[in-house]
């Protein structure tokens, strides 16, 4: 195995495992702003009892999220010093950013959430809440403004410095605004609202089906079932808008998605199928014109494909179309489970259908699946660029990094954070079979 394969493997791992909590905690911000805001309205102490249920679940998704985190940010510099040297005065900017801005604020008001609730008044700590959830969305849009400037780079010009070139900013609006950076935030939320929703649909159908903690479960639901609802059609709406922007500024890899090897010609979308990269051909069923269609309004306009660019700048085309492919079956399933739960729940069923709610309950491993299946689509697809038309991926590795020093240390991040998931898995199952408490201590704090 060469070293670009292990530095990637390596990355891929970590940036996989730590994926998996960050949605969840910009998505359980939502509900703990709309839960502790009903209780400031209706003083309903089954609110109440939500919040403090829900913000530990939120404390503990957060902690594994900070830990997983920082490691990302090393290897920038252990395995991929070439590349941190070249991106270093835009990311250090938005990193900087992220964590100015966003993480100290997240942060420093989840300490209030979590150790506050008999220290501040009701409406201080709504405010908490609310900064908390901007936190989670800022601190999003910063780690999306320096991986989008990677798909589509813009606001810098490349200079000499060192003996080495780097990407300087010229403009930092045009860094942020960059034009994928629309597309991918709104994806990136969405997709961040339907595992936190999905998370608590889970969660709720899980005690009704129990049958405990009633009451708590059923309102839990309704703000669930809103926000997926909501997340799940605008996942498709959004993902649509990233389409046509990839058809744009990355042709290559919107070719990929679809298998679609003629140069310029008419290109269908296939449900499913299988590339043959050497023969340069797709196998599948196939909707003719389909992504014509979708890209041009038009069945019959050609779409850009992979002959169009050499083979030495195309993506790993096999890989980036199942990984597509899924991730579209994967958002299809949720809109369907959000819309018949949605329509169950419209007819006054959705509580006392069993088949249902146990359906909700394995649905929460849905919007993890279609997350990392989308992240895989967007890197891989971006390949073998790490910065799309300015830098190869094989060529921003650490030159005195070896091969041997890289496996090593892949073992033992495979090792520890298997141990964190097992903690992790633990500790979550512990708090949601103990439960909400039954009797939660009233907010006495100094009214704000």
């Amino acid at each position: 195995m060469g070293l670009e394969f292990l530095a990637r493997l390596q990355f891929g791992l970590t940036i996989s495992f730590h994926y998996i909590f960050p949605p969840l905690t910009i998505g359980l911000s939502l509900i703990l702003v709309y839960a502790q805001g009903a209780y400031l309205k209706t003083k309903d102490p089954v609110y109440r009892q939500m919040v403090r249920f829900w913000v530990r679940i939120f404390g503990l998704v957060f902690a594994l999220g900070v830990a997983t985190g920082i490691v990302m940010e090393f290897q920038f510099g252990t395995n991929w010093a070439t590349y941190s040297r070249f991106v270093g005065d835009v990311f250090g900017s938005a990193l900087a950013a992220e964590g100015i801005f966003a993480f100290f604020l997240e942060s420093g008001f989840l300490a209030i959430l979590l150790f506050g609730w008999d220290k501040v008044s009701p409406r201080f700590y709504f405010i908490s809440t609310v900064l908390v959830a901007f936190g989670t969305h800022f601190s999003a849009v910063w780690i999306v403004v320096a991986n989008s400037w990677q798909q589509t780079p813009a606001g810098h010009r490349v200079v000499e410095f060192g003996g080495s070139m780097r990407a300087e900013i010229v403009d930092i609006w045009q860094v942020v605004f960059n034009p994928s950076f629309f597309d991918r935030i709104t994806h990136v939320f969405m997709g961040a609202w339907q595992a936190g929703a999905f998370f608590v649909l889970s969660v709720s159908a899980f005690y009704l089906i129990k049958k405990r903690h009633i009451e708590l479960a059923r309102k839990s639901i309704k703000i669930a079932l809103v926000i997926a609802v909501f997340a799940s059609v605008m996942q498709l709406i959004t993902g649509h808008h990233s389409g046509n922007t990839i058809a744009r500024t990355q042709p290559a890899k919107l070719a990929a998605f679809e298998g679609h090897f003629p140069a310029s010609a008419p290109a269908g979308a296939y449900l499913f199928g299988w590339v043959d990269e050497e023969k340069e051909k797709t196998t599948g069923l196939e909707i003719p014109g389909l992504l014509s269609f979708l890209v041009h309004w038009n069945a019959d306009e050609p779409v850009t494909g992979l002959k169009a660019f050499s083979p030495a700048d195309r993506p790993p085309v096999n890989i980036v179309f199942q990984s597509y492919h899924l991730m579209v079956v994967a958002g299809m399933i949720l809109i369907l489970i959000s819309l018949v739960s949605a329509f169950y729940w419209w007819r006054d069923k959705l509580f006392t259908t069993k088949w249902l709610l146990t359906v909700l309950v394995f649905s929460v491993l849905l919007p993890q699946i279609a997350n990392q299946l989308g992240w895989f689509s967007a890197e891989v697809g971006r390949q073998p660029w790490i910065v799309y038309g300015l830098l190869r991926t094989g060529e921003a590795l650490s030159v005195s990094v070896g091969s041997g020093q890289v496996i090593t240390s892949l073992v033992l991040f495979v090792l520890i954070y298997l141990l964190l998931f097992v903690l992790f898995i633990y500790l979550l199952d512990e708090k949601i079979r103990h439960g909400p408490d039954e009797e939660v201590p009233k907010m006495t704090g100094p009214r704000a």
